[in-house]
């Protein structure tokens, strides 16, 4: 089996913690709309999905109108609910002075990737961002991770996707790398090991052993 070079990294709840910021945003939205039709177990499946996929679900005639809902209140309180889970910052430096190539390969807007990133102090370690402004197709299709592969100059025997959700463990499939599920998934481990990543992480650190070829 080829050493790892490339990691490819979701980035909303699997490097910085924005699953409490993702659904009272969505609690905002969808109880100004149509109160007391969504809690916080009907909001978990919108997490993963583009907005676009969740608000056309959810009411096609309006989905544009909640989108920019979402997205106002999402922006006003990021910072004030989002935060970077133990230990990711330290991990990640110690990765990227190790010589690997990291990217961010995500379903969020460059934008909003770029705001989350600054608030991690993280711009400066990663080599390439894919957000949703630059592909066709979001992940689980494999444009976003080819693409990231590609600026990357790595191929997919040597590449590792690690998310915290089914679209970054079916991607990885799809593009043909290996993957890792993060066990801090909102939706739980046992959901995260249903996607039969190749790993499963229980911290961050524990992909300084999968890429040094110890079992995590």
């Amino acid at each position: 089996m080829d050493n790892i070079t490339t990691l490819l990294f979701d980035f909303d709840g699997t490097l910085l913690d924005t699953n409490e910021l993702i659904i009272q945003t969505f609690q905002t939205v969808l109880n100004a709309h149509y109160p007391g039709r969504y809690d916080r177990e009907d909001i978990l499946p919108f997490l993963g999905p583009t907005l676009k996929e969740t608000f056309e679900s959810i009411d096609p005639e309006n989905s544009e109108q909640l989108i920019a809902e979402y997205r106002t209140w999402n922006l006003a309180n990021h910072d004030a609910f989002a935060s970077e889970f133990d230990g990711v910052s330290e991990t990640l430096r110690q990765l990227k002075s190790s010589g690997f190539k990291m990217a961010i390969v995500s379903t969020k807007r460059n934008n909003m990737i770029m705001k989350g990133l600054r608030l991690m102090e993280a711009e400066d370690l990663f080599d390439t961002v894919i957000g949703l402004d630059d592909v066709e197709h979001a992940k689980p299709h494999p444009e976003p991770l080819l693409l990231a592969m590609e600026r990357l100059n790595s191929i997919p025997a040597e590449t590792l996707m690690i998310g915290d959700n089914v679209h970054d463990i079916l991607g990885g499939k799809n593009a043909g790398v290996r993957t890792a599920g993060v066990a801090w998934s909102a939706k739980g481990e046992k959901f995260i090991r249903e996607q039969e990543p190749d790993f499963v992480l229980q911290h961050i650190s524990d992909l300084l052993k999968i890429t040094a070829g110890v079992e995590a």
